[in-house]
């Protein structure tokens, strides 16, 4: 199993839709064939159409703010020692997250197709907060299924999901968190394809929406390369990129162009969520070991009993909490281009005071999770080591909880 070279990671899959021959596929019901392979068809050639790229760009830069800051965290870094932190301020997006980038080209998508309405899941509330902005952007409907406990801690994402006119789903089944919000759209999107499109948010489901998730988010990846190249002159020769890692969309985005690097020169580096110190549940199916399974049509790493059934996971940040991750990142796995940790509720608490402390960014729970991992390497490694923190969400959503467990909202 290795990664090809000159070939984007998104396209290494077999005519099956797998990834190294066992992550991915399409596990979908025979209704929904038809439609996955209509969406395929249009978004391979809307890949190669240079009028839709041009417009998409046109988006990103005018609507959306590309390109987000690179910016050296020097407070911290001297406050740490060893290594130099530097974070990639995706948060400054429109909206406040990467997940916009997603959002705005499955509406494109939608227009393309003609369809009038577009339904969505959401966990933080980000996929969901954006999702809502981009349909009201494009005019579309715009409908939103979301775990019942996701909404309870995510009210200020909620509101602006309501605000933009989109109708939230609240669901009552399982865990009410984001692995069933994703099952009751997929559900939906069953019965209204002919008239609905639906964008997954992250790079997670079956082959087609991993792929659009990827191509969408590695703008990130492209305004990094270019701003490392304006920064040092060069790709440094010591650099780790440190992502959370929930669906994987985030992070998929924010490696993608460093791809073919040899890994000694540029780590990648995924921080999954560890839960509370005192649980057993988590959200960390890379770094525990956990077994292949099926989950939401794709073949992944997920969380799951002795006997096959999913766990249900616990984490502070919503936008984790999740018992599988992306085809992608289990091939990344596997391949060992990248490596995978996890970083506990406490941890990420405690990395958000100190960044917010040294620095003017505030970045949300997802994120604090890999600066956490950050806060932990930087001292052990030597000032020539370039560590770049994708801060991919504001914590304006989490205000509410960080005000329980800190006291204040920073």
């Amino acid at each position: 199993m290795k990664i090809k070279k000159n070939i984007s990671l998104i396209d290494q899959h077999d005519n099956f839709g797998f990834w190294g021959g066992k992550f991915g596929g399409n596990f979908i019901p025979e209704t929904l064939k038809k439609p996955v392979q209509d969406l395929e068809i249009l978004f391979k050639k809307l890949r190669k159409d240079k009028k839709f790229v041009k417009e998409r760009d046109y988006y990103f830069k005018n609507w959306l703010g590309c390109p987000t800051r690179f910016i050296k965290l020097h407070n911290l870094s001297n406050y740490l020692g060893g290594a130099q932190i530097w974070a990639k301020v995706v948060s400054d997006l429109n909206g406040g997250a990467h997940k916009s980038l997603n959002a705005t080209v499955h509406c494109l998508i939608a227009k393309r197709s003609g369809k009038k309405s577009i339904c969505g899941d959401t966990g933080a509330g980000y996929a969901g907060k954006m999702l809502s902005m981009a349909a009201k952007k494009f005019g579309l409907k715009c409908k939103i299924f979301m775990g019942a406990k996701d909404i309870k801690r995510q009210k200020p994402n909620c509101d602006a999901m309501r605000k933009n006119g989109a109708e939230i789903v609240p669901v009552y089944t399982g865990s009410q968190t984001l692995v069933d919000a994703v099952s009751e759209c997929m559900r939906y999107w069953v019965s209204n394809c002919d008239t609905t499109h639906m964008c997954v948010g992250s790079t997670v489901g079956p082959n087609i929406f991993v792929k659009i998730c990827g191509w969408s988010t590695s703008q990130i990846s492209r305004e990094l390369f270019i701003q490392m190249k304006k920064e040092f002159g060069r790709i440094p020769k010591k650099v780790k990129l440190l992502n959370c890692v929930g669906g994987g969309s985030s992070s998929f985005g924010f490696w993608n162009e460093f791809m073919h690097y040899d890994k000694r020169q540029v780590e990648f580096i995924g921080i999954e969520a560890g839960g509370p110190s005192k649980s057993k549940k988590h959200a960390a199916p890379l770094t525990y070991g956990s077994k292949i399974g099926i989950l939401h049509g794709a073949a992944q790493y997920v969380n799951q009993n002795f006997e096959g059934q999913i766990e249900e996971t616990e984490s502070i940040s919503a936008g984790l909490d999740y018992p599988g991750v992306s085809p992608l990142h289990c091939f990344l796995k596997d391949t060992k281009r990248a490596r995978y940790t996890a970083a506990t509720d406490e941890e990420a608490l405690s990395a958000y005071k100190l960044v917010t402390k040294h620095e003017n960014i505030s970045p949300s729970l997802e994120p604090s999770h890999a600066f956490a991992e950050a806060i932990k390497l930087a001292p052990k490694l030597n000032r020539d080591t370039i560590i770049i923190v994708n801060s991919c969400g504001d914590a304006h959503k989490d205000r509410d909880i960080l005000k329980q467990r800190l006291g204040k909202f920073l």
